[in-house]
């Protein structure tokens, strides 16, 4: 993984990207030699470098936006064949609508069609070559563990979802008195220094994961490693860095005063507003047509007197109440008996509702609250103030996502499916307090542009 701007990426989802953006790159040029086989080529070097740009440029923003960059991407809910047709049918899309706008920066529109069927072919290869040999075990990073207990057994799964396995675990390390909870096949025998282990087992990385603090750690050994140029973390920082989370169950709050991050500033606060003013115009430029469907479509199915626009109260930053503006998706009379969770298959989701629902439609007019500044464009989802007083007294660290505003989308969106419950709104406040502590204009851009693959597959709309 290599950090920028205080987020994480995959350093070989970064480089594929990097790779798949000289393919597109390229692609324009074969295209080009193709057409012009047997003719001289009216288009001057400038010009098909102008174009090449522009082409990788799309097709690797819409690529991205499809999620073909996200390590958190599981087989499960990964379809390569899908999402590049996807992906290029936008690009295709975007590339149209240069041509009509702006004709003269792009090359022969019959240029444009080989170079789609070498960008595609391109990227297919390079796709095949990347999934073979990227869990090749001598290119990830080889972990040791010192502990044996539930914490350290709970890192051998935490690479299972991946498509890319970024690190390997060599083994564990059992301290005195403590209760094995991996196979004993992986536990290694501390016969000699650690070091030398390290050393053995051509280790890369130790991570710290004890069942209880208190227990004292070989320090010295530790420091021996350290000097010796070894990586050692923390559950807390290993998690951070492979997961996108901040784990409740390791996090304490001395950890939090030390860590880096949780940074505000006036030009940083100044930076995100202009960030959300931007993509909240441009969003509504773009969405216009839709949210005029979209009300009329509930005026014709609950009729012309029913509200269109559902108000409702929800906590924002340092805990202000607001009223969020959504498409009604419910029936009228949703509430009746009280507040309550969104359940899978509810009765009182309309047809228009569902629909709206699980490609984000009902979210849109959110956009007017981000305009107002009560929301951000990207935050954590702000939640009613019934259930925040609850989770406030039950869930360590709750409030804490209150630092900042409340977003239309946001981390735990992408990352976690919809939350039901209050185990579904834990494991979403680990990515909430990474967001908090992590947050950046880069982090805001990424997020957003990957939103667009929740919105297309429908993740997590109930």
């Amino acid at each position: 993984m290599i950090r920028i701007f205080h987020h994480h990426i995959s350093r070989a989802y970064l480089s594929l990207l990097v790779i798949e953006v000289c393919v597109f790159f390229t692609s324009m040029y074969f295209g080009s030699n193709v057409h012009f086989l047997n003719t001289q080529s009216w288009d001057t070097e400038q010009d098909l470098t102008e174009a090449s740009i522009i082409f990788s440029g799309l097709l690797t923003l819409s690529c991205s936006g499809l999620g073909l960059y996200r390590r958190s991407l599981s087989w499960d809910d990964y379809n390569l064949m899908a999402r590049t047709c996807i992906s290029f049918i936008i690009a295709i899309f975007a590339v149209v609508t240069l041509y009509f706008l702006v004709p003269e920066i792009l090359t022969s529109r019959n240029i444009l069609i080989y170079a789609l069927v070498f960008a595609f072919t391109g990227m297919m290869i390079t796709r095949f070559l990347f999934y073979r040999f990227a869990n090749i075990e001598r290119l990830q990073k080889r972990v040791l563990v010192i502990g044996s207990g539930k914490k350290a057994h709970s890192l051998i799964s935490l690479n299972e979802s991946f498509i890319h396995k970024g690190f390997i675990i060599v083994g564990f390390i059992a301290l005195d008195d403590e209760v094995p909870a991996v196979d004993q096949s992986m536990i290694i025998s501390l016969d000699k220094g650690i070091n030398q282990v390290a050393e053995e087992f051509r280790v890369d990385e130790i991570v710290i994961a004890l069942d209880d603090k208190r227990r004292v750690m070989p320090v010295d050994d530790l420091l021996d490693c350290k000097m010796s140029g070894l990586t050692i973390m923390d559950m807390m920082a290993f998690y951070e860095r492979e997961k996108g989370i901040i784990s409740l169950e390791d996090v304490y709050p001395s950890w939090l005063v030390f860590s880096d991050g949780f940074a505000k500033s006036g030009f940083r606060a100044l930076g995100k507003r202009c960030f959300d003013l931007s993509a909240s115009l441009l969003l509504l430029v773009v969405s216009w047509p839709i949210m005029v469907l979209t009300a009329l479509a509930i005026m014709l199915e609950s009729g012309f007197r029913a509200p269109v626009l559902y108000r409702q109260v929800r906590v924002g930053e340092k805990n202000k109440n607001f009223n969020v503006l959504k498409f009604r998706s419910m029936s009228v009379d949703a509430e009746k008996n009280g507040v309550q969770w969104a359940r899978q298959q509810d009765s009182r989701v309309t047809r228009v509702g569902g629909f709206i629902r699980k490609y984000r439609i009902d979210e849109l007019p959110q956009i007017f609250n981000v305009l107002k500044g009560q929301m951000s464009f990207v935050g954590p989802r702000p939640e009613r103030p019934e259930f925040v007083k609850d989770f406030n007294e039950r869930i360590p660290y709750y409030r804490e996502r209150h630092r900042v505003k409340p977003g239309i989308t946001g981390w735990a969106q992408l990352c976690y499916p919809y939350g039901a419950d209050e185990y579904d709104t834990i494991q979403k406040l680990q990515y909430d307090l990474y967001y908090v502590k992590n947050y950046s204009l880069f982090l805001d851009i990424s997020i957003m542009i990957n939103t667009v693959e929740v919105v297309l597959w429908g993740k997590g709309a109930r």
